[in-house]
């Protein structure tokens, strides 16, 4: 074993291994850790320039030397200090992270009787191992730390079940429709962690040991960084991977969308009826099948004449048009041929050349490729931006394996067992590159997955294809939560849930009405759904490609007069939020500071705040505590920190630290407005 310092960095040899600790910015250190003689300089997420930092390195050599030994074993050890970080790597090459006041913010977790002197177990378990993978040319990774009782963990992009903290769960590394990996935590303990590693693998947050495994890998990377401050370590570990540009200021009103709008006619009629209703709307969604093929992108003629007609028409009612994106390519679209035969499309190491048969046989392009995502760019430029659409949804883009069987494809990056995680930060580049390339200043593009760094590229994501049902609603809440927390600030649902909801039942309209309300208060507010049930196909092939059905109606105006009140009444509350939500706008471009904050992030000295996970703050000055129960009238509130909380109904106050149950009838939701703030509002 040897530790040495060059250039700024912490070098340690070991067991055929070479590891790095490099200053990665303020407060921040990066670890690599590969074969010897091995290279990769792929970044990954970290790929903004950071501050230039001088750290204090120290290498030191010393004896190991038991009490009873008679003649020691000579060794090394080292450290680097990075502001307000500090690793240590100690005599037998394990590694120890500190904080400025010298408390161990995480620690590896090794077992083994190499030494007798210091706690010993005949286990020979490492917190390192790279283990080749015979017939491959990559590694299997493990990784592995010290556990700690009082440790509570957050982030980790979206998983849908109800726990906030993180601590004691196994999560799969793996993009799946309504599961988005994004590898950042912020723990409790003050410092923030990205796994830096697009592989398949897994993280078990144990109450033993943290382990992470990545399935196919040339290397071990991962990032730590820490602050006195939650907020602070979300703003280091931002500055490192990439902020949400300024959003468009116009699209933080209504977004009216379905399972689907089938033609242009139907699409003008919505815009009529609201415009005729007084109801503003900034967004109208051209959902999917609205195209000759998969893959060719562009507008099917017969249902949509006159796409530009159209665009401009309803921008005239300030409208604007997004239409979705699929990363598919049907067998028989006119341009798979040149496709397949330039490498733009993901391959399968072996069987028939098929990722998806629903709709047609399908393949996936593939956007590790420079020349594909120009080549998709184009076609959606000639088709689609040519014609003033300025906002695209990028569906489907995990992309979504029919089944998930990652060992069979591979990416021209390599093969999907190492790189997959990494598809939607490139397809969500590919548009955003063309897009500015075009001329566009502000770029905003839904898109129904993400990982680390993913923000960058103006993408608001989406959680999927939800269930219709309060289990899913109150899933919603602690995955925005935990989105943000993992750098991604914008985020959004389906109101209503996408999947089973029926629109005559009562139990779907009252959960209607909560998830609308809860929706105002969260980044974007977008109807979307496939209700049911669905319409009669009237054709089911047209010139040779299957025709798609739509579900029912799902504006605001079409489930009856009295949810048309409720509903409308919060369009217009949101519409006297839009100052608030561009200052918003500000703080996730300028500090990476979600718009949807767990109450910690702005109450860290507050122990309860680390707890409440069925609440949050909507920016600093709106606590908003969602009714996520069927039937539910009341709801127990906990007010956070030394403030007083106004209710936005009632106008009673309460005091900081405190709980109190409070109505909630079914046209309002616990909202409270923070005494001081420059914000008014009534329900």
């Amino acid at each position: 074993m040897r530790i040495w310092g060059e250039s700024k960095k912490l070098c340690l040899l070991m067991d055929g291994m070479q590891l790095e600790i490099i200053p990665w910015g303020i407060n921040s250190l990066r670890v690599i850790m590969l074969p010897v003689g091995s290279t990769d300089n792929r970044n990954w997420a970290l790929t903004e320039a950071v501050p230039d930092m001088e750290p204090e390195i120290t290498v030191q050599d010393c004896e190991l030397k038991a009490c009873w030994e008679e003649k020691g074993q000579a060794s090394q050890r080292g450290t680097i200090k990075n502001g307000k970080i500090k690793a240590e790597i100690n005599p037998e090459g394990w590694i120890c992270f500190r904080d400025d006041t010298g408390k161990v913010l995480l620690e590896e977790y090794w077992r083994n009787r190499n030494r007798l002197e210091r706690y010993a177990v005949p286990q020979d378990t490492a917190a390192r191992e790279l283990k080749a993978v015979q017939g491959a040319g990559e590694y299997r990774l493990t990784v592995r730390f010290e556990a700690y009782e009082d440790e509570k963990i957050f982030g980790m992009g979206q998983y849908q079940e109800t726990n906030l903290n993180k601590k004691g769960e196994i999560l799969d590394l793996e993009q799946k429709n309504t599961q988005c990996s994004v590898p950042f935590y912020l723990s409790s303990r003050g410092y923030g962690f990205l796994w830096n590693n697009p592989a398949i693998g897994k993280v078990i947050f144990g109450n033993n040991r943290t382990e992470w495994t990545a399935e196919r890998t040339a290397k071990m990377d991962y990032y730590i960084t820490a602050a006195e401050t939650p907020s602070e370590i979300l703003e280091q570990y931002t500055q490192a991977v990439g902020r949400s540009p300024m959003m468009p200021s116009c699209v933080l009103g209504l977004w009216q969308s379905k399972l689907r709008y089938k033609n242009q006619k139907e699409v003008l009629e919505i815009a009529d009826n609201y415009k005729k209703r007084n109801i503003p709307l900034d967004v109208l969604v051209i959902d999917f099948f609205h195209w000759t093929k998969q893959g060719e992108f562009r507008f099917e003629p017969e249902d949509w004449p006159d796409p530009v007609g159209m665009v401009k028409q309803l921008k005239k009612y300030g409208i604007k048009v997004m239409v979705s994106v699929w990363p598919t390519v049907d067998a028989a679209a006119g341009d798979k041929k040149e496709m397949e035969d330039r490498g733009f499309l993901v391959k399968n190491d072996r069987g028939l050349q098929i990722h998806m048969n629903w709709m047609g046989e399908a393949r996936f392009w593939d956007p590790f490729s420079a020349e594909a995502r120009e080549f998709v760019w184009d076609l959606c430029r000639q088709n689609y931006y040519e014609k003033g659409i300025r906002m695209f949804w990028l569906d489907e883009a995990e992309p979504e394996f029919s089944p998930y069987d990652y060992d069979l494809f591979r990416y021209q990056e390599g093969p999907a067992l190492e790189v997959s995680n990494f598809y939607p930060v490139q397809y969500a580049r590919t548009f955003w590159d063309g897009m500015k390339a075009a001329g566009q200043r502000q770029i905003m593009n839904l898109i129904r997955c993400a990982w680390a760094g993913s923000q960058k590229y103006g993408t608001l994501v989406w959680s999927g294809d939800i269930h219709s049902s309060f289990r899913a609603l109150r899933e919603q809440v602690q995955a925005g939560i935990n989105m943000g927390i993992a750098g991604i600030a914008w985020w959004t649902t389906d109101v209503g849930g996408f999947l089973g909801g029926y629109s005559e039942s009562p139990t779907f309209r009252e959960l209607l009405i909560r998830w609308f309300e809860w929706a105002v208060f969260t980044p974007v507010l977008r109807m979307h759904g496939a209700r049911q049930p669905f319409e009669k196909l009237e054709e089911e092939f047209r010139n040779g490609v299957r025709q798609f059905t739509s579900g029912q109606a799902n504006e605001i105006f079409s489930y009856g007069d009295e949810i048309y009140t409720i509903l409308k009444k919060y369009v217009l509350l949101r519409q006297q939020l839009k100052e608030y939500l561009v200052s918003l706008t500000e703080a996730a471009h300028i500090k990476g500071i979600p718009l949807m904050r767990a109450l910690f992030l702005e109450y860290p000295y507050d122990p309860a705040c680390w707890e409440v996970k069925d609440e949050y703050l909507f920016g600093k000055d709106i606590l908003v505590a969602p009714v996520t129960e069927e039937g539910q009238r009341k709801k127990v509130v906990y007010f956070p920190g030394d403030d007083i909380w106004i209710h936005a109904s009632d106008k009673s106050e309460y005091r900081g630290t405190t709980r109190a149950e409070v109505n909630a009838p079914l046209d309002k939701i616990p909202v409270f407005i923070r005494k001081g703030a420059d914000i008014t509002f009534e329900l």
